[in-house]
C-alpha cells in the first residue's frame, strides 16, 4: 500500500514537472518579455529615486535648516513666509511637500498661532502626521491655543485634554494648566479643579506643580 502511494506521488511530481516545462516552451516569448518589463520598470524607479527624488529630498532638507533657524530668533513671519532667498515653511510646503520632513506642519502652524492665523494654524498643525509622541502633543495642545483664540472653548477643551493624555512627560501639566483654565472659562469649576489636582498628584515637580495649590484654593474657597 505504502508502494502504491509512493509510485503515485512520484507520478504526480514528474506529471507537474512536465506541464511547467510545456508552460515555459510554449510561453517563453512572452515570459522573456515581462522579465524585460520588470528589469526596465525596477531599473526606471531606481533612477527617479536617485536622481530625481532623493536630491529633492535634499533640497527641502536645506530650505528647512535655514527657516528652523528663522523660527529660532521668535521672526515667525519671515520663517513662514521666507524673505525672498530663503523659503518659509509655507512655501517649503507647497513646492516640496513633506519631503523636508513631516516637522514642516508642525512649524508652520506655529508659526500662523503666533502671527494670530487661528484657522490657518489648525489647519496646518492637523495636518501633522508625524510620530514622535511628544511634538504630537504639542501640535494637538497648539490646536487647542487656536481655539481659544477662536474663542471656542469646548474645542480647545478638548484637545488639551487630548495633549494631556498623548505622552506622560512634564509638557502634560502644562496641558492640563491650559484645559483647567478653559474648564473654569466655561463655567465648570469642578472639571478644573480635577485637572488642577492631576498636576498636584501626577506632576509636582513641574514649574505647574509649584504654583498649582493657588489654582485649588482659590476654587475650593468658592
Amino acid at each position: 500500500m505504502a508502494k502504491e502511494i509512493k509510485n503515485e506521488n512520484a507520478e504526480a511530481v514528474v506529471e507537474a514537472v512536465s506541464k511547467t516545462e510545456k508552460f515555459f516552451n510554449e510561453n517563453d516569448k512572452l515570459l522573456s518579455i515581462i522579465c524585460v518589463a520588470v528589469v526596465v520598470v525596477c531599473a526606471a524607479i531606481f533612477c527617479w529615486y536617485k536622481f530625481a527624488y532623493q536630491p529633492k529630498v535634499e533640497e527641502a532638507r536645506g530650505q528647512m535648516a535655514a527657516a528652523e533657524q528663522i523660527f529660532r530668533s521668535s521672526d515667525y513671519e519671515t520663517a513662514l513666509n521666507g524673505d525672498g532667498n530663503v523659503l518659509g515653511f509655507a512655501q517649503i510646503i507647497d513646492e516640496y511637500g513633506a519631503k523636508a520632513g513631516k516637522s514642516v506642519y508642525f512649524y508652520a502652524g506655529v508659526c500662523e498661532l503666533q502671527l494670530g492665523e487661528w484657522e490657518s494654524a489648525i489647519k496646518y498643525l492637523e495636518s501633522y502626521k508625524g510620530k514622535d509622541a511628544i511634538l504630537a502633543a504639542r501640535a494637538t495642545a497648539c490646536i487647542g491655543d487656536a481655539y481659544v483664540g477662536l474663542e471656542d472653548y469646548k474645542k480647545a477643551l478638548g484637545y488639551f485634554e487630548k495633549a494631556a493624555a498623548t505622552a506622560d512627560n512634564v509638557y502634560a501639566a502644562g496641558y492640563l494648566l491650559k484645559a483647567g483654565a478653559v474648564a473654569e472659562k466655561l463655567g465648570d469649576n469642578a472639571k478644573a479643579l480635577s485637572f488642577y489636582k492631576q498636576i498636584k498628584d501626577q506632576y509636582p515637580q513641574s514649574m505647574e506643580g509649584y504654583d498649582i495649590d493657588k489654582y485649588i484654593g482659590r476654587i475650593e474657597a468658592e
